[in-house]
């Protein structure tokens, strides 16, 4: 039996949640949140997430890598290849098992994620400029929530759900 979660009150204020998300996404998208104009500095998603959680997390394996984004190897090793064939990631042999790989952000991946970083603050402060500091930190903060919702509906219902950056 499934349960809906609204009520007659909720409708309308649901209806736009889910219409602002879907503008959100797309937009997201149309300007790869490297700022506006600023091509030299937009990133695919894919690739701006695969190279700030390496460096968050440090070098890893494909699965550990995977694991911690809520991915499935093979997503990693496809997505990982264009980023090690343009010299953003390393690939190098385990330490202790020469025969398991590490992937590692290189000098020129940590170089292009801080640039792509400085392109993505500029336009969040650009984007929030008129707003109080108190307003971004309640849209920080239920921003994350939010996702951290979606990634925990994402995990109840079998999928892999993406473990937060450490800290």
């Amino acid at each position: 039996m499934s349960m809906d979660m609204t009520t007659v009150g909720d409708t309308g204020l649901l209806d736009t949640l889910q219409h602002e998300v879907a503008v959100f996404a797309r937009r997201a998208e149309q300007t790869r949140l490297g700022g506006v104009g600023q091509v030299r500095n937009s990133m695919d998603r894919a690739a701006y997430l695969l190279l700030n959680r390496l460096d968050s997390e440090g070098p890893m394996g494909v699965k550990a890598l995977a694991a911690s984004m809520g991915i499935d190897s093979s997503t990693v090793t496809r997505q990982v290849a264009p980023l090690v064939d343009t010299g953003l990631v390393k690939r190098t042999s385990h330490p202790e098992d020469g025969r398991a790989v590490v992937l590692q952000l290189s000098p020129r991946g940590q170089a292009r994620l801080g640039e792509v970083r400085a392109s993505r603050r500029q336009l969040m402060a650009e984007l929030t400029r008129d707003w109080a500091p108190e307003e971004r930190d309640t849209f920080t903060a239920l921003l994350t929530r939010f996702n951290g919702a979606l990634s925990a509906r994402q995990a109840s219902q079998g999928g892999a759900a993406e473990q937060p950056p450490a800290s």
